[in-house]
């Protein structure tokens, strides 16, 4: 994995204190070949409480074959259901078509909402596959409210990070418009996954292609990046959406997972007093460990100094900033606005909730016109303008506030939002 970091402004004025942003970019290698990939481990986490009965069951069914046909017969496959009960449908031997066509069969609607015993029953069945047998992963699907069994939101996370914490990866997929964004979000976040929204059914399929792709795609897990300040800085705070963990010297982000080729980047500020002194002067390492996936599982670690050049003031004053870090503080800051406008608008304050999405809009397309990423620019300020639109009563929705934080959340993690539904491999059936 590549990694570099830098300043916004490379020029500090040695007379005063600074609070500079400053960025890290991570590239990913590619990924491996089909053939050289180590062995998927997948537990699919599927509910079935009575809200999912008809076209709901039918697509999660379809999703299910999808991904069993592109396993390799190297690859590990189990089948959990659950409503107010939790069943292993398929265990964890080598992938079985028949057998799981025969499970999923044999699906139907039922109770009530078990979400923590699902994710219990996934993270157990892997627990029982060394880590380093290949990526481990659980893909828990729900369209409602856990109410049987564990209910408490920090207790459902704390879950997923125990899993996390044990090499067990979690991506959340939510259904239609009744269950918690949040709740799933943060629970990715825990289990270093993704998280996605189906609006619909038809959204489905193709969410499960692109999460299938991105899996084959693997790379590394478990990327963490640690900020040490020197004694005299002081971290100040991290723009993006990461989990933040303190250690010893500095603080932890977790990452989670990296995909081949992937890049990714994380804006964090630091508090720099006056030094008093011209010239180089180092205010931090950058620590980057993750576990690289292919045909060996191994851990590594990247270290990176941050140094930042004291110079008189009008020499500073003279210098450019750099416009890729100032972009990425603006992009992550408009994405940050967007959930709190989100917020707003959940407790009832829309046209606080309006004013925060059309500032937040103005800022990314003063950025556009002179940008290198201006498409995607764009399409953030379009998002932003179009949610900004339904901040009246009778427009706001659930569906709008679902949407307004998954791409908050994708955009925070450093990965741009999913494309539109409509994927060519999508899966299909019954």
């Amino acid at each position: 994995m590549r990694a570099n970091v830098r300043l916004e402004h490379e020029l500090l004025a040695v007379e005063g204190e600074h609070d500079p942003h400053c960025m890290l970019e991570l590239e990913a290698p590619p990924a491996p070949g089909t053939t050289r990939r180590p062995p998927l481990h997948l537990a699919l986490v599927l509910d079935r409480s009575g809200s999912m009965a008809g076209n709901k069951l039918r697509v999660a069914r379809a999703c299910a074959r999808y991904l069993v046909r592109r396993l390799r017969p190297v690859d590990r496959f189990a089948l959990v259901t659950y409503d107010h009960e939790v069943e292993l449908r398929v265990p964890l031997p080598p992938v079985d078509p028949p057998g799981l066509e025969a499970a999923l069969a044999a699906i139907g609607p039922g109770g009530q909402t078990n979400l923590s015993g699902g994710s219990l029953k996934g993270a157990e069945v892997l627990r029982g596959v060394p880590a380093r047998s290949g990526p481990r992963k659980v893909l828990l699907l729900t369209d409602g409210l856990a109410n049987v069994g564990v209910t408490d939101p920090e207790a459902l996370v704390a879950l997923a990070r125990q899993a996390g914490d044990d090499g067990i990866g979690t991506t959340t997929i939510g259904f239609g418009l009744d269950f918690d964004e949040v709740l799933l979000t943060r629970m990715a976040d825990a289990g270093g996954g993704n998280a996605h929204f189906a609006e619909t059914p038809d959204d489905a399929p193709g969410i499960f292609a692109q999460e299938f792709e991105g899996l084959v795609r693997l790379v590394a897990q478990n990327v963490s990046v640690e900020i040490r300040p020197t004694e005299e800085v002081r971290f100040l705070g991290v723009l993006n959406d990461f989990p933040v963990v303190p250690v010893q010297g500095g603080v932890q982000l977790q990452l989670g997972d990296a995909y081949g080729e992937e890049r990714r980047r994380v804006v964090f500020a630091l508090h720099v007093p006056r030094l008093a002194r011209l010239g180089v002067a180092k205010v931090a390492d950058v620590v980057v460990r993750y576990v690289a996936v292919g045909e060996r599982i191994a851990q590594h670690e990247l270290r990176l100094p941050l140094v930042v050049n004291l110079v008189r003031a009008d020499e500073a004053a003279r210098a450019e900033a750099d416009a890729e870090v100032t972009e990425e503080v603006v992009v992550l800051r408009a994405a940050r606005a967007q959930e709190e406008a989100r917020e707003r608008a959940e407790s009832g304050d829309l046209d606080g909730a309006r004013r925060l999405l059309s500032s937040g809009a103005a800022e990314l397309r003063r950025l556009a016109p002179r940008s290198k990423r201006a498409e995607d620019l764009r399409r953030q300020v379009e998002e932003m303008e179009r949610h900004a639109s339904r901040m009246e009563p009778g427009l706001y929705d659930p569906g709008t506030a679902k949407r307004m934080r998954y791409e908050s959340w994708r955009r925070r993690r450093g990965r741009r939002p999913e494309p539109p539904p409509g994927h060519p491999s999508s899966p299909s059936g019954n």
